[in-house]
């Protein structure tokens, strides 16, 4: 089934559902229901009741009993004026609402796309006696359905609009797919990521807390925690380091007048947190983003054509002011770093910083064992508000990144109103052990914001010329991508980024000596390693050091004492295996020194 063809499928599964809840709560009121990844959802207020994930099964049946029979979705264009009236009647105050904005601007969104009146005609369909505000297309009947296998998933909130003033809504999530295996298969992946949760993993492996009295979105790392983060951060700084970027580091808060001239201000300032002084009456923002403070870095000294490529990479801390609703773990989070850097160079420098930057792109996702894919974000022209720089900038830059895709022969997919507001770029789509996708790497070019700080170089003919800015990251932020390697591994680290990397269990009191001094031999090769000489059973022992998910485990007893090997355990297996301690030793070193992913 063509992928248009599916998104007909699950829109009119959307409506189908609502009209399935209308025929169980007849008072129901309905919001959207557009269709999203996997499937649908529809926003439903049922008056003086609220549905349970009890409900969810009902819903389905009365699904299941539609779909039997041969009801059909029949299309009806009338004027916006018939269309309000048709729908006071039956009592649907949201879609009332949206028809007031379509009368009075000609535009809203509805079901997550952009509706516009036909002159005054607006289009509804009904499915049995359901009778919806929608553009279509649907199906021509339930019977075109009968072969989508689908499953009420679950119940969230979800304000009108978005917005926290509007009423809460329930929103009934759906999903749909062209066979059941394909369900089946998708409802596994679900199941397993539940169980790779990166917030229930942290908590087991005692990597991060959060505090309410720190405040929402600000994660404290453990001592284990801030060595996986740690690690993370020094070996993208090691990258940084191998194509040229030098290290700096930049304030967190600045004057508002630093954004104001770089663009942010207008475009970002409600995602930006305020800060005050007692001593000046100066407006201060805690930074979202290094790039203003980098071109202030730039601008210090008088630069030649001779001294370009600078390369800058900044690890301070940034924040943005999210909304409660939409943190999640260290995947969303108001305070975060980034392995964030920026090129300052000449035009006929671009492809040489693209293709090293892309490089070590590549290796970093090698090493993490992630595949990737690459789309080229560019602007939305009907959009133009929403962008720094002219018509003109916008071509340029976009004709410059795709013209440099295509000349290296680099796959890549457009996705049209994803670039940054003050440049197109090449995002590095990165996919996890359950096939999800998460955004990881960016390489950014930018022609609007040397513009706006008047940053120059004196060119070879002595002409002041403005350079090319590159903004990049390479996996993004550390603690954002920590969240995703705990599921992507399952919380079983490769061994150089494992927090406790050789796990020492005593048999009794009298070997706590001896494992001792092995975990201090250990940690002088720079191995990380721990002893549990605890009052417990060696097999409680062993059970804890398997849920820590400890890459190497050695139980110390009078037979290991008395023998001149180690008697090692791998994670992942139960046999024990006999090795020279120094051979043993020389073996991991080499492991993580490569980066390994195999123990």
């Amino acid at each position: 089934m063509p992928d248009n063809q599916l998104e007909i499928h699950r829109h009119s599964m959307a409506h189908l559902m609502a009209a399935a809840v209308q025929k169980l709560w007849p008072e129901a009121k309905f919001g959207i229901g557009p269709t999203i990844e996997n499937g649908f959802y529809y926003d439903i207020e049922i008056p003086k009741s609220s549905l349970k994930e009890s409900d969810l099964s009902r819903i389905e049946k009365q699904m299941k009993k539609m779909l039997s029979g041969d009801t059909k979705f029949e299309k009806k264009e009338m004027s916006i004026d018939e269309a309000i009236e048709l729908f006071k009647k039956t009592k649907q105050p949201f879609k009332v609402e949206l028809l007031g904005d379509i009368k009075e601007k000609g535009t809203t969104v509805i079901d997550g796309e952009q509706e516009v009146a036909d002159g005054d005609k607006i289009s509804i369909y009904s499915t049995g006696n359901f009778t919806d505000l929608c553009r279509g297309p649907h199906v021509s009947s339930t019977k075109d359905l009968s072969k989508i296998s689908f499953k009420l998933q679950k119940l969230a909130g979800a304000y009108w609009r978005g917005d926290e003033k509007n009423p809460m809504l329930t929103r009934i999530y759906g999903l749909a797919f062209e066979t059941s295996s394909e369900l089946k298969e998708y409802l596994h992946l679900l199941e397993e990521a539940e169980k790779r949760d990166h917030r229930k993993i942290g908590k087991q492996l005692d990597l991060f807390v959060f505090s309410d009295l720190v405040g929402q979105g600000m994660p404290l790392y453990t001592p284990k925690g801030y060595i996986v983060r740690n690690e993370i951060i020094k070996y993208s700084g090691f990258l940084n380091e191998k194509i040229g970027y030098e290290h700096v580091h930049t304030p967190q808060m600045n004057k508002g007048e630093l954004f104001k001239k770089s663009g942010h201000y207008d475009k970002f300032s409600e995602d930006m947190i305020q800060a005050k002084s007692h001593y000046s009456d100066e407006e201060y923002f805690l930074k979202p983003m290094n790039c203003p403070q980098h071109t202030q870095i730039y601008a210090s000294s008088k630069r030649s054509y001779r001294d370009l490529p600078i390369r800058y990479a900044d690890m301070a801390n940034l924040f943005r002011d999210e909304k409660p609703g939409e943190l999640s773990g260290l995947t969303r989070l108001r305070c975060f770093s980034q392995d964030d850097g920026h090129s300052f160079c000449r035009e006929d420098q671009i492809e040489t910083e693209f293709n090293n930057v892309l490089g070590v792109i590549n290796e970093a996702l090698e090493t993490y064992g992630l595949k990737y894919r690459i789309a080229l974000s560019l602007w939305d022209p009907n959009k133009r508000d929403k962008y720094l720089g002219d018509e003109k900038i916008w071509e340029k830059s976009q004709k410059l990144l795709e013209d440099l895709l295509i000349k290296n022969k680099i796959e890549y997919t457009k996705e049209e109103g994803e670039a940054a507001f003050y440049g197109p770029k090449m995002d590095i789509i990165a996919e996890d052990a359950l096939k999800r996708e998460f955004q990881i790497s960016t390489i950014q070019l930018d022609l609007n914001m040397p513009e706006r700080f008047s940053l120059s170089y004196t060119d070879k003919d002595g002409s002041d010329k403005t350079p090319v800015m590159i903004h990049r990251a390479l996996v993004g932020s550390p603690e954002r991508f920590m969240g995703i390697l705990i599921e992507h591994y399952a919380g079983a680290f490769p061994i150089w980024l494992s927090p406790v990397q050789i796990s020492i269990i005593t048999v009794a009191e009298t070997h706590i000596e001896h494992a001792k001094k092995l975990a201090d031999e250990f940690r002088s090769h720079n191995l990380r390693a721990e002893t549990d000489s605890s009052n417990e059973t060696v097999g409680n022992k062993i059970r804890k050091a398997l849920k820590q998910k400890t890459p190497y485990m050695l139980v110390i007893g009078d037979k290991e004492i008395a023998s001149e090997s180690l008697h090692v355990r791998k994670r992942g297996s139960d046999q024990v295996d006999e090795i020279e301690k120094n051979k043993f030793i020389d073996q991991v070193k080499k492991l993580i020194q490569d980066k390994s992913q195999d123990l």
